[in-house]
Order: structure tokens, then sequence, then C-alpha cells
């Protein structure tokens, strides 16, 4: 069938629309043709299995398990999180598949066409960071490869600035990721999906491989699965259980914003929620098992945790398994840069300034900020990486997704007007002072609990942990603001 006839109330329009603002659109963000929606359930599938199979999530419970929580509990975290931020998910992607557009110009209709791109810049910016840490976990993985062939490189000297805190080998093997994954870019969106699609079944192989060999070596997975948790009360429980959820959550706050960025693409709803129920919690989840099973196995096998595959691979006495497991590590990490981290912040920056900035550019620059906001810092201590990064961003973008959701749903009842999204005249003109608003009054609640998490504040009073629940509290307050701002007409717009 036609995917243009399967598409739900596709507006029939081919790029931007006709009498629209030029210096707003350019071919990659403007509406995508109903001709060109060509993505299936699978695709979508092979999208988050693409994307979730990567060495953050395979250490994403080990905090969960070292902080108290039992195997199991750990992994009921990571699947409800994973359920809770998949609903913002297809909501959000639902403007995408019936409209044809991006998120940045999603973001025009509930912040106005200026206004539109301070949550752009908000979601850039994280993407950047990500980027960053996913392509210093691509370079420690070449990394090991060059230590195979020439083990005294790991006796070089560091010779670069004591303030970089990395050594130039190191360094090294970091751009030379950094430089595959601008290949991509380069090549443009459509080959990330192909990479996708064609990386899904080799990871699922090799992460089941990977437990397989834990399985035989260890006579079972060892010690962690059979320990219980060490909480003693429910209250106990609950201090470590709401800020990891809310961690959960943040891990893919990021793609509840930009998800139209790939929704766009798809040939009906359908395909888009479909694809990604299976393909997004039942991914995150098993990576997640994996990785808490086969650390389990480690402490059988080699009588010390090892969280880290990169570090356990070193382990393996053959050489050729070696460089097979490091491939692996590769293949998944730009996988998940190239989909996650590169396709919403290229569409960011290209809204900025359509004339001058287009998706390869876009990447281009992502990239760069990737190096400037040294990624290995940021995922040097496991509680920072939980508590100030994941935590941190999830209370700037848990008010950005509450807002344009009660904007689509609630206010605008799914209804767009695509002519004007392209246009500095038309309804979504200016900045939306409801949303700016609205903005400001969710991250609010959370700025002392931030503050005292990174040490400029003290810890004492109740307002501090509100920054547990961060994503979820920004969220409702944003968008009950955001709603009450609007139907009240207290506010107007501005140009």
């Amino acid at each position: 069938m036609n995917p243009a006839a399967e598409a739900d109330t596709l507006p029939p329009i081919t790029g931007a629309p006709a009498g629209t603002d030029a210096s707003l659109s350019n071919a990659d963000i403007a509406p995508v043709p109903p001709a060109e929606r060509t993505w299936n359930a699978f695709s979508f599938y092979a999208l988050w299995v693409g994307m979730a199979i990567n060495i953050p999530t395979y250490m994403i419970a080990a905090s969960l398990v070292e902080g108290g929580m039992s195997w199991g509990q750990a992994m009921w975290t990571v699947l409800l999180g994973n359920l809770i931020v998949l609903v913002p998910m297809a909501l959000s992607g639902h403007a995408g598949t019936r409209y044809g557009i991006p998120f940045p110009v999603f973001a025009r209709a509930a912040f106005g066409i200026s206004g539109a791109h301070i949550p752009s810049f908000l979601r850039a910016i994280v993407a950047c960071g990500w980027f960053g840490i996913q392509t210093w976990i691509g370079g420690a993985a070449i990394y090991t490869m060059v230590l195979i062939f020439w083990p005294a490189a790991a006796e070089l000297p560091a010779l670069m600035p004591a303030w970089i805190g990395v050594g130039w080998l190191q360094f090294a093997c970091f751009m030379l990721f950094w430089l595959m994954n601008m290949a991509l870019i380069w090549k443009g969106i459509h080959s990330i999906r192909v990479l996708e699609v064609l990386a899904a079944p080799f990871l699922v192989i090799c992460g089941l491989a990977l437990l397989a060999w834990a399985w035989t070596r260890a006579d079972g997975f060892g010690p962690m699965l059979q320990a219980e948790s060490r909480f003693n009360s429910t209250a106990e429980f609950a201090q470590l259980f709401f800020p990891s959820l809310t961690a959960m959550v943040g891990f893919w706050a990021t793609l509840t914003l930009n998800i139209s960025d790939f929704t766009r693409y798809a040939r009906n709803q359908r395909a888009q929620v479909v694809g990604q129920l299976a393909g997004l919690p039942t991914t995150m989840t098993l990576f997640a098992f994996i990785g808490v099973a086969v650390t389990s196995a480690t402490v059988v096998i080699f009588g010390e945790a090892i969280w880290d595959p990169v570090v356990l691979v070193r382990r393996f006495d053959s050489p050729i398994l070696v460089l097979f497991a490091m491939l692996a590590v590769v293949i998944a990490t730009i996988s998940t840069n190239a989909a996650a981290n590169v396709v919403g912040p290229a569409n960011n920056f290209s809204n900025m300034w359509p004339s001058k900035i287009d998706f390869r550019r876009g990447g281009y620059i992502t990239g760069v900020i990737g190096i400037v906001m040294t990624p290995w810092k940021l995922v040097a201590d496991p509680s920072g990486y939980i508590f100030t990064w994941l935590i941190g961003y999830s209370a700037l973008l848990g008010p950005v997704i509450g807002i344009i959701l009660v904007d689509y749903y609630l206010i605008r009842r799914t209804e767009l007007d695509l002519r004007d999204l392209y246009r500095r005249e038309g309804r979504y003109a200016g900045f939306n002072r409801a949303a700016l608003l609205a903005l400001a009054a969710g991250v609010a609640p959370n700025v002392p609990g931030f503050l005292a998490n990174v040490g400029l504040l003290g810890s004492d009073g109740w307002w501090v942990g509100l920054y547990n629940y961060a994503w979820f509290l920004g969220l409702a307050v944003a968008g009950l603001t955001y709603f009450w701002l609007m139907r009240n007409q207290r506010v107007t717009r501005i140009a």
C-alpha cells in the first residue's frame, strides 16, 4: 500500500507549504512529504534496539544494586521507568507522524516561532553532552583494541595538560571514534536508519552471547542474583527508588522531546506506537539485566565485580574474542550516538538558522561541543552521573514536554496550522509568554535540590528533596501552569 494512503490524515504537502517564510525552513526541517513516510513498526523497533543497547544501559542497574537493591528490584525500576517515559514518547511522536514535522518546528506551536529556540537549545546542549559520553566510550573500545596489539601503549606518558585529565593515546582513540561519527553525519539521516536496521540483530546476539558466556564460566550467575535487598523498611527503599526512577525516566527524557524527528517518517500512528512499545522497555530491561547478571558472574570468575564491559573483555584469554567484543561495543555505541545524540541537536541547531545550518552542519556543531564538554569527566563519578547529570537535565526537559503535550492535546486538540508554523507573521509568531512563564515555574522547584547536589547549597530543608522527583514535578507544574495561563488568557504572545 502507498504510505501516503496509510497515514493518519496527513496534510497533502511537499516541502515547506507555499507562502511561508524561507528563513524558517530548509530541506532538513521542512515537513516530510507523505510519499517519503515509509518507516514501519520494525523500523522503530530496530531504532530502539540500536539506541538502547549501549554501555550506559549495561551499567545503569549497577548503582541500584550497589545502593542496596536486589537484582529484581533493580530490573523492575528500569522497566517501570521506561514504561513511564514511553507514554510521553508516543504522545509527542503523534505530531511528527501526522504533520511530518521535526521537534523544533513542533515546539513553535507552544513556545512561538522565536520562543522555540529555548527548548531547542536545551535539548541540543543535553544531546551534546550525551554525544561526548558515548564517543568517549567508543574511543575506549578502540583504545582496548590498540592495547591488544601494543600492550606497552598503556605505559606511554600522558603528554597532555593535567587539567584535561586524559592521556594522549586515549584522546587520539576518542578522536578517531569522533571522526567515525562525523562520517556518518556527512552521509545523512537515512544512512542512520540503515545502520540501526543492520545493527539491531547483531547487537541482540552479542548481548545474549555475553550472557551465555557468563552463565557457563560461573556455573550460574553468581552471588549478586542471590543477594536480598539490603533495605530494612519501605521508607529506606523509597529513598533510593524514587530518585532512581526519575533517573531512569531522565535517561530517555531527551527523546520524549524530539521523537518526532523520527516519527515524521512513520507510515502511520500504529507503526510508531507499536514499534516503540516493542523496542524501548523490552530492550532496556533485557540489556540492564545482562549487565547485572554478567557482573554478578564476574565475582565468581575473577573474584571481583567488573561493571564496565570494556574493562571486562580485557580479561578474556583470546585476543580474537576481545577484538570481536570491542567491535560489538563500537557498533553499539555508534548506533546509539547517531540516532539518539545527533539527529535531535542537528535539527535543533538547524532551526536556529535554517538558511545557514543544515543537518550536516548541525551535526558538526554537536560534535565540537561534545568534545568541549570533556565527557570523560561527566562519567568519572557514578553517583554524579545519576544525581547530577541524569536528574539534572530531566529537571529542564520535564517542564518542556509538559508544556508541549498540554498545548498539543488540551489547548489545540492536535490541530496545528502547518503553514503558520513556517511563517513569522502567523498565529505562532514571536514568543508565547505563557510557555516561558510555565517553563520557569516548572524548573524553579528543582533548583534548590540541584544546587545542594553540586555542593552550592546546604542539604537541609524539605524543598531539597523535591529534586528526587525532578522530571515528574517539572512536567506537572509546568503543564498545569501553562494550561491555566492559556485558558484564562492571562498572557499574550509578544513579537
